[in-house]
């Protein structure tokens, strides 16, 4: 096993300061970790077993949140949305799935302490997600339209603990910082080494295998093909220090407007691009559509924002960085089609194109049981994307297997969501940068 370019590690050391990280002894074993009881670990390395009492996964308790406003609740709506979410269980744009205790919720006319209050009852009243943590009203309830109401509930916060092996081989256990959603690492001192981690997933009674990420080496990630084989006007132009458009298009995590400019994928690739081609002027043209996929674009019509031939095509850019995660439900067959339509409009025009493979979405939309041992990736369109590559000659930048490796890391994949459900946080955007500059190398 040899391990992932300086790039992710870069990118990881950035995202949890924790140079701990980037393990020394390529030939060590994995630390083996077994649960010894519902919040009880045992952890053995090179020789050395120590037994770990985990903090238990707390509520935490909310009174009286003010809704000013509550909307009809929407059975219809999507699964995250269908009326407003308890604000503690909120992720950026969405709620967190099973943050929210059911049954816990008293929805009130006013502050608990005003005995004039009414209690409002569920199913009459209003209607909770309890999936989600949604509540809305019913129509025809007691709560009328525009008037606030008082919610107090309970709910669970995630947590990331971590096992460490100290600078004079002791064994000890860091515990993180909770949060609803993005739990980060603890601090890691510099001469420690990681171990494992073990992962609060939420509101959860006891602990079980899923939790415990033991650490392991990753695997070296070799791109189907790089820029000197399939990419040679764009990489000639870098290297002659000339000036070359790269047009960035996708998806919400191309337009991303939940991260600033500089935490965006495609700022990241062209920042570290421009750093290894100084020379070059590399001008980079952003192209993203939330909620839409490449076919959105290309059913566009004429004259709308967002048409495939006046937005995409006739930018006329050197080269194409695509990325389009709403892709993911096209089958081998229809990536063959699509993509090699949009194949022909670009060798039409002489632009060269790079197709990222998205990164590992909730578990439970990609099939998922474990975000353990899921160093490949199960989806058909990725199967089928990378069959249409090899055939066409056509460059993969493969996020996906960036994902699949991390929790060998200790990282549970989905903690980089900032919305719970697709959004990558700037860690998570670094590793389609990644995957971009072996491309390059």
């Amino acid at each position: 096993m040899k391990y992932l370019s300086t790039f992710i590690f870069a990118a990881l050391w950035q995202f949890v300061l924790l140079p701990g990280l980037i393990f020394g002894e390529e030939n060590a074993a994995a630390a083996v970790m077994e649960l010894t009881g519902d919040w009880s670990v045992r952890v053995t390395y090179a020789g050395q077993t120590q037994d770990f009492t985990i903090e238990p996964a707390k509520l935490t308790s909310v009174t009286d949140e003010k809704i000013n406003s509550l909307p009809v609740f929407n059975p219809a709506g999507p699964s995250w949305r269908k009326a407003v979410p308890f604000s503690g269980v909120r992720a950026m744009e969405c709620a967190v799935r099973k943050a929210f205790l059911p049954k816990s919720e008293v929805v009130r006319s006013a502050p608990s302490d005003d005995p004039s209050g009414i209690v409002f009852e569920a199913g009459r009243d209003y209607l909770v997600d309890e999936d989600w943590g949604n509540i809305g009203r019913q129509e025809n309830g007691r709560i009328e339209p525009g008037t606030p109401v008082f919610v107090s509930y309970q709910y669970g916060k995630m947590r990331l603990d971590a096992i460490v092996l100290t600078q004079d081989g002791k064994m000890r256990l860091i515990q993180g910082e909770s949060h609803v959603s993005n739990p980060e690492l603890p601090r890691i001192h510099p001469q420690e080494k990681l171990l494992g981690t073990i992962w609060i997933s939420g509101r959860v009674e006891r602990l079980d295998e899923a939790n415990l990420f033991p650490t392991s080496a990753v695997k070296e990630y070799q791109p189907i093909f790089t820029a000197d084989e399939v990419l040679p006007k764009t990489l000639s132009k870098l290297e002659r220090g000339e000036t070359v458009r790269v047009l960035a298009w996708g998806d919400s995590v191309t337009a991303c407007g939940y991260l600033p400019p500089e935490d965006r994928w495609q700022c990241q690739f062209v920042a570290r691009l421009q750093k290894r081609y100084p020379n070059a002027k590399i001008e980079l043209i952003h192209e993203g559509w939330g909620g839409r996929s490449s076919r959105s674009y290309r059913n566009a019509k004429p004259g709308t924002p967002k048409n495939y031939v006046e937005h995409v095509l006739n930018v006329k850019p050197d080269l194409v960085v695509m990325e389009f995660v709403n892709d993911s439900g096209l089958s081998p067959a229809d990536v063959e089609k699509d993509y090699s339509e949009i194949l022909a409009d670009f060798q039409a025009r002489g632009m060269e194109w790079i197709i990222c493979a998205p990164h590992y979405v909730r578990a439970d939309w990609m099939g998922l049981k474990s975000e353990k041992g899921i160093d490949d990736d199960p989806r058909p369109y990725v199967r089928g994307l990378k069959e249409f590559a090899l055939k066409h000659r056509v460059a993969v930048a493969d996020a996906s297997f960036y994902y699949g490796q991390l929790y060998r890391l200790g990282i549970p994949y989905s903690t980089l969501m900032v919305n719970n459900i697709n959004h990558p946080n700037r860690f998570g955007m670094s590793l389609f940068a990644d995957a971009l500059m072996k491309i390059f190398e």
